[in-house]
């Protein structure tokens, strides 16, 4: 049985999440203690328990000490089965996260899935739904599987009630060389605004406006149901012709419009500055499939410790190294072998 402390590395629900794929995929059991020991509230929360039963779910597996709280659990997976699946988490926790525990699973699984999840769909605490619609999931179907991704009702931090569906169907992973972004094709900077005055959006907008030198019809504000609020995000997106870059900034209590906005344009502007393929939350998410399909590399910015972490957990369920290499025009070239 495989042992992971959960306190190494960045210390996050990210080692969990990865380990649960993996066991389900490999058949390994694992057991992990000291889960999410870096955060603030250790142990897990109720999207982190969703996570865990959905795993045991679509892997008829089983679990000892899966709860609100616990910091340790042991899971024995069993074999996957593709199917409908609903999954609620009844909090305003990241519905994308979930998914990431159980997407690469029922890609090895032996018919296709249908799959429902309700909860956050844009939490300050995990990339947006826009993220895994045009920018990560592409990408994966590019390795081989087709999946259709749908956001049916937006869920913001901290009512939450947003719902997605996923269509999943198998096929064999296909390693990827992802080094060159492509021409540019088209940007975006969008304010999405719900129950909350209209003036906030625009003031992102307006700041945003500074630092993106982009044509003036890229920029927009959207009005939301008054019901699904109160709920406020920049979306800043910019797409290349073999990869699109999103980047986020949620409005909270306490973070100015303009300040948020300064943010999120800096870091777009950070990677468009450089060459790299990946951001550094696209790097986090494509090293679980190319490690899964054997092999793979692709450029990014400099790699996160999620990033290295998620390397770590790999290497001890399928044996395969991710090497980071920094590359001398900058950036790093991320190797999977």
């Amino acid at each position: 049985m495989i042992e992971i402390d959960g306190g190494e590395g960045e210390g996050g629900g990210q080692v969990l999440r990865n380990a649960l794929a993996l066991s389900l995929v490999t058949g390994e059991p694992f057991r992990i203690f000291n889960i999410r020991a870096k955060r603030q509230r250790r142990g897990l929360m109720r999207q982190h328990l969703t996570a865990v039963e959905a795993a045991c779910q679509i892997g008829q597996s089983a679990c000892e000490g899966a709860a609100v709280g616990s910091q340790e659990i042991t899971f024995r997976p069993g074999r996957i089965e593709a199917g409908n699946f609903h999954f609620a988490i009844g909090t305003a926790g990241s519905t994308g996260l979930v998914l990431q525990t159980i997407l690469m699973p029922l890609l090895f699984a032996d018919g296709p899935s249908h799959v429902v999840l309700e909860g956050g769909t844009h939490n300050p605490a995990s990339p947006p739904f826009e993220f895994l619609a045009r920018s990560f999931l592409p990408l994966v179907c590019r390795m081989g599987p087709k999946i259709e991704i749908r956001l049916i009702r937006h869920g913001f931090y901290p009512v939450g009630g947003g719902r997605i569906e996923v269509d999943i169907e198998p096929a064999p992973l296909m390693s990827l060389e992802l080094v060159e972004r492509g021409a540019l094709r088209k940007v975006s900077a969008t304010a999405f605004v719900a129950a909350l005055p209209y003036d906030i959006g625009q003031r992102e907008i307006d700041s945003a406006r500074k630092y993106l030198d982009w044509p003036e019809e890229a920029f927009s504000v959207e009005l939301l149901q008054q019901e699904i609020g109160p709920g406020n995000i920049l979306l800043l997106e910019a797409e290349y012709e073999h990869v699109t870059e999103i980047v986020s900034g949620f409005g909270k209590l306490g973070t100015g419009a303009e300040s948020l906005a300064r943010t999120a344009a800096n870091r777009m502007v950070g990677y468009m500055e450089t060459s790299a393929f990946a951001g550094p939350y696209l790097a986090d998410q494509l090293l679980l499939p190319i490690a899964l399909a054997g092999r793979g590399r692709f450029t990014t910015v400099k790699p996160s410790e999620h990033a290295r972490t998620a390397a770590a957990v790999i290497e001890r369920f399928v044996g395969r190294k991710c090497r980071f290499v920094q590359l001398l025009a900058g950036g790093h070239e991320v190797i999977v072998q």
